[in-house]
């Protein structure tokens, strides 16, 4: 059975930021909102509770009933969780009297205990709260202090509940990573055996059992996750995975060529479907970003079942949704939190009458990757950068035609291959220019000229959930914008993105 890790989120900017260090670990792990605690079984080997932007003291602080996990399960309670643990227990929680927000050091703590084995003293932690424990049960005990912060740590006594006042799982807290593996294999006895290689084996295995012999359509997109999923698909089930690249009109340039030859090679069963036209025609007049998205996923829709129904017998649907998908979808406090909605998360139309299958929902992008290349599928394809389920539509800010698809797409060619002659695509997580809904005074030549301008996005990830701007050499940004200018007929102007998510996205829309 396979080893897990239950998250249980509060809201924490950082609680993905855990679960990504329990799977570097080896360790399988699950997120689940405070609020809706899944069912234990026999594989679950410890808990760990994330921070929060609340404060325990707030009347609608996050509550959470700790007989749930308490006393029956390893727990690791991180920032809100540990001072949830301390109020909920008879400690006391007050606002802290200085700022602790940013680095500290440890400037005690207990070594002997499993939890800070081979951490040293002085080493520099992560701090981020408003609140602080001022004073604890006579039943807890005192493991680690900072030089501001006295119950930096704590260790309920004669059990194994262990609580911390920092964020272990930020890069910034340089032995974080140390104690999160004493906590998973120390504490919790994982055996650190979920691997790429493990994870292909057991879900063949589950898609065999799952499927059977029933067939499968999977809308291919021309990325990782699609490219994934579908070679897992076909390794299970072969012939029965039928594969539909539908080419909406908002693909990049040459791309519905290039990946469908791409694929072919792949052995994938695999028709090109082209809705250029019909894609345009939904889009026409339409400006708001979420209206976009919605009008293309509605008629990817109509046009995939048209596909799938020139396959007899289809029972299944395949996605390639990846885990961000599924928990940016599912907000600790409820829908009105969600961002945007996503292309490929949510119930289908009655009228599909599929099953969903979905082999990589439980993965973070980067470990999509790492099974990719275990799968043996192509460099090229891997290491593709994201590219969103709307196309270019939500890279066109206002409403969408032929003619401005067409200058973006002859935009976005010349600078990714720049990119890629520079050396500088595999370094960049995710490029993109996008057709901005401005026009600006120009001189070409001896005329002025009035007309548009493209703004260039390149930034530094490891998943999307956050995302540093790339610092490209000016060299590179002036050829490629002498050449966008020079080269793109209706651009006069060329800018660049020095916004970071947070707080900005990734995507304009």
């Amino acid at each position: 059975m396979l080893e897990k890790i239950i998250i249980l989120d509060f809201g924490s900017q950082y609680t993905q930021l855990i679960a990504r260090r329990v799977r570097e670990l080896n360790v399988y792990c699950e997120i689940y909102p405070f609020n809706n605690i899944p069912e234990f079984d026999d594989s679950v080997k410890g808990v760990i509770l994330s921070g929060s932007p609340y404060s325990v003291r707030q009347a609608d602080a996050p509550q959470v009933d700790l007989s749930a996990f308490h006393l029956k399960y390893p727990v690791l309670a991180v920032c809100y969780g540990a001072q949830y643990f301390a109020q909920q227990m008879g400690g006391e929680v007050q606002p802290s009297s200085i700022r602790e927000y940013g680095r500290a050091k440890l400037t005690w703590l207990n070594q002997e205990n499993k939890l800070f084995k081979n951490i040293h003293i002085d080493s520099q932690v992560w701090m981020s709260h408003g609140d602080t424990i001022k004073q604890v049960p006579a039943e807890f005990e005192l493991i680690a202090s900072t030089d501001n912060v006295q119950v930096a740590a704590f260790q309920i006594k004669d059990s194994q509940t262990y609580a911390i006042q920092f964020h272990p799982e930020v890069t910034h807290s340089i032995e974080g990573k140390i104690l999160v593996e004493n906590f998973l294999v120390d504490i919790c006895g994982c055996s650190q055996n979920w691997t790429s290689a493990a994870f292909i084996e057991t879900t063949i295995a589950n898609l065999k059992e799952k499927i059977g012999d029933d067939k499968v359509v999977l809308g291919l997109s021309g990325g990782v996750d699609s490219s994934v999923a579908a070679v897992l698909l076909h390794q299970a089930i072969g012939k029965n995975l039928h594969c539909i690249f539908v080419d909406n009109g908002l693909l990049r340039k040459g791309e519905y060529e290039q990946v469908l030859d791409q694929y072919k090679h792949m052995g994938l069963n695999i028709k090109g479907v082209d809705a250029k036209d019909r894609f345009l025609s939904q889009l026409a007049g339409v400006k708001d970003p979420e209206l976009k998205r919605k009008a293309i996923g509605r008629v990817f829709i109509e046009v995939f079942d048209d596909a799938a129904h020139e396959v007899s017998g289809v029972e299944w649907l395949g996605q390639g949704t990846i885990y961000p998908d599924v928990i940016e979808s599912i907000s600790v406090n409820g829908p009105s939190a969600m961002i945007k909605s996503h292309h490929n998360v949510g119930g289908l139309p009655d009228f599909m009458k599929l099953k969903v299958v979905e082999p990589l929902n439980t993965l973070f992008k980067d470990e999509v990757r790492r099974v990719g290349k275990t799968l043996g599928i192509a460099d090229d394809i891997l290491g593709r950068h994201p590219f969103p389920g709307p196309g270019l539509a939500i890279r066109i800010l206002g409403d969408v035609t032929a003619e401005k698809v067409a200058i973006l797409q002859d935009a976005d060619a010349i600078y990714i291959a720049e990119l890629k002659a520079a050396g500088l695509y595999d370094r960049v997580w995710q490029a993109g220019a996008i057709f901005l809904p401005v026009q600006s005074v120009g001189v070409m030549g001896d005329e002025r000229t009035y007309e548009n301008v493209i703004c260039l996005r390149a930034v530094e990830s490891v998943d999307g959930m956050t995302a540093d701007w790339c610092h490209l050499p000016y060299p590179v940004l002036g050829k490629i914008s002498n050449e966008i200018i020079n080269k793109v007929k209706g651009i006069n102007r060329v800018v660049y993105d020095i916004s970071s998510k947070p707080p900005a996205t990734i995507e304009w829309e």
